[in-house]
C-alpha cells in the first residue's frame, strides 16, 4: 500500500468538475484506490464516495493505492490532485 497526503488548495475545496476527472483518472488502474478525510475512507472510483467527504480548501486528504500497478497510480493520482485541486 502506497499513501500521499495532499491539502487542497482549491478555493472551491473538491467540487463536482475535478471530482468527475479524479474518478476517471482513478478507474485507469486496476488497483483499489481510496481517499481519506478526518478518518472516513471512501473509493476514489465513487463521485458520490468522493463528493460525500466535503473536503475544503486547506483541509488534508490521505490518497492510498493498493494492489497491482499501485506506484503507478499513486503517482499519476497526486500529480492530478497537485495540478487540478
Amino acid at each position: 500500500m502506497k499513501e500521499y497526503r495532499f491539502v487542497i488548495k482549491d478555493k472551491m475545496g473538491i467540487h463536482a468538475r475535478p471530482a468527475g476527472l479524479l474518478v476517471k483518472e482513478a478507474g485507469k488502474f486496476p488497483c483499489k484506490v481510496t481517499i481519506e478525510k478526518d478518518g472516513k475512507e471512501v473509493d476514489a472510483k465513487r463521485i458520490f464516495g468522493i463528493m460525500g467527504l466535503g473536503a475544503k480548501c486547506g483541509q488534508e486528504i490521505i490518497l492510498r493505492t493498493d494492489g497491482e500497478q499501485e506506484e503507478e497510480a499513486l503517482e499519476t493520482l497526486s500529480k492530478f490532485l497537485e495540478e487540478n485541486m
